[in-house]
């Protein structure tokens, strides 16, 4: 434990091998400095253990391979791809999660439209009456 850190959970950067998919660590959301590291046998089997989660929140993909980066980004169910980079944020990019990992975004104009509700009001200050279909017959 580190001092002063006594009275709650403390983890002190960890990496995690000979993880397997199913192992809890995999599965959950960590808060924290750690990382899983699992074995994939090609891009496909990557996406495939990428996506096989209920939460979504960001994803890493570390390539020279400019295609591939874009690819594997697409192919990822996160609401925040880096490639070659973790945890860089700007202000105007939307920040949220897929899955499990929250509800609504943050930042951009996506954190506009969260706090927003439309209404439409159409107000009439003629008092001649108004035919909007012109006398034609609606209904049978």
């Amino acid at each position: 434990s580190a001092a002063g850190c006594e009275a709650g959970w403390f983890v002190e950067p960890t990496v995690i091998g000979d993880v397997q998919p199913h192992f809890s660590c995999f599965q959950e959301e960590i808060f924290g400095p750690c990382v899983t590291l699992v074995g994939f046998a090609d891009e496909a089997h990557a996406l495939a253990l990428a996506n096989d989660s209920r939460f979504g929140l960001g994803a890493a993909v570390w390539t020279r391979d400019v295609a591939r980066a874009h690819r594997v980004a697409q192919g990822v169910r996160a609401g925040i791809v880096w490639v070659n980079a973790h945890h860089r944020n700007d202000p105007s990019s939307p920040w949220g999660g897929f899955g499990h990992s929250g509800v609504g975004r943050e930042n951009g104009w996506e954190a506009l439209h969260e706090y927003t509700e439309t209404q439409s009001v159409v107000v009439c200050l003629d008092d001649t009456p108004f035919d909007w279909f012109g006398g034609a017959k609606r209904y049978n």
